[in-house]
């Protein structure tokens, strides 16, 4: 069964545009979990845009399911991760001027850093991901830095769904080769970015797929129909591809 995290940042993002405190991220976390998911992401940026430190804290005392926290591989930020305990760690690239994640990791390019990371997150006993574009270079990568679980960056995939489909699908083909390779060399396969109600389904089919993580289309959802139904109609979606998926095995 694949699992549906949620991530709340853009509920933050509404609350930190007037200063104030509604909507509250841990009220949304709450009913995303009321709702089906089975997780909760965030991503803690360094220049706090969305999610602030207290939200972290906070978010610990009242998440249920999976916490997952994104982050970028920097010492303020493991030692928030130390403070925080999530369940798991996503490590992800970050730059100031970005208005979302941008790429994914270059985990060969910097394996001596990111492995000493992992090993002091997951002493901690904390899951380490590593959010990459499905390149199989990079998921070799992510198994020689000893992380246990890799998350596919599905965003070029989703850009061009409603622009270029025959692209999108060559795209979807580069997310299929890298998750088997991935499963091939015993990672936990994750994936998310730019996932809406259009175009998730296909990435749903993914093979050994465990986790999704989408976040912006669901709280646009719930502007119109509110988070409870937002969840539960993009649970369907998954649930609908995974049974299409078994009848066509």
């Amino acid at each position: 069964m694949v699992n549906l995290c949620v991530n709340i940042d853009h509920v933050a993002t509404v609350r930190n545009a007037r200063g104030e405190t509604e909507p509250d991220p841990l009220h949304a976390a709450m009913l995303c979990e009321l709702a089906g998911a089975t997780g909760i992401t965030f991503h803690l940026r360094e220049d706090r845009r969305h999610i602030c430190d207290e939200d972290a804290l906070a978010l610990r005392r009242v998440t249920k399911g999976l916490l997952n926290m994104e982050m970028a591989d920097t010492p303020e930020m493991v030692k928030i991760a130390l403070r925080v305990r999530p369940d798991q760690v996503t490590l992800v690239p970050e730059k100031r001027e970005e208005l979302t994640t941008e790429g994914g990791l270059d985990v060969a390019g910097q394996l001596d850093s990111l492995a000493k990371t992992t090993k002091k997150l997951r002493r901690a006993g904390i899951t380490v991901s590593m959010f990459i574009n499905p390149d199989q270079e990079q998921v070799r990568a992510t198994r020689d830095c000893a992380a246990t679980h890799v998350e596919l960056h599905t965003g070029r995939y989703a850009q061009h769904f409603d622009r270029e489909r025959r692209k999108a699908f060559e795209e979807l083909e580069r997310l299929e080769a890298a998750a088997l390779v991935a499963h091939g060399e015993g990672l936990v396969v994750n994936a998310g970015h730019g996932l809406n109600y259009r175009n998730t389904t296909h990435v749903a089919r993914l093979p050994f797929l465990n986790e999704l993580n989408i976040g912006h289309a669901i709280v646009g959802r719930a502007i119109f129909h509110g988070l409870d139904v937002a969840v539960r109609d993009m649970i369907a979606i998954i649930r609908e591809a995974e049974q299409v998926l078994e009848h066509d095995e």
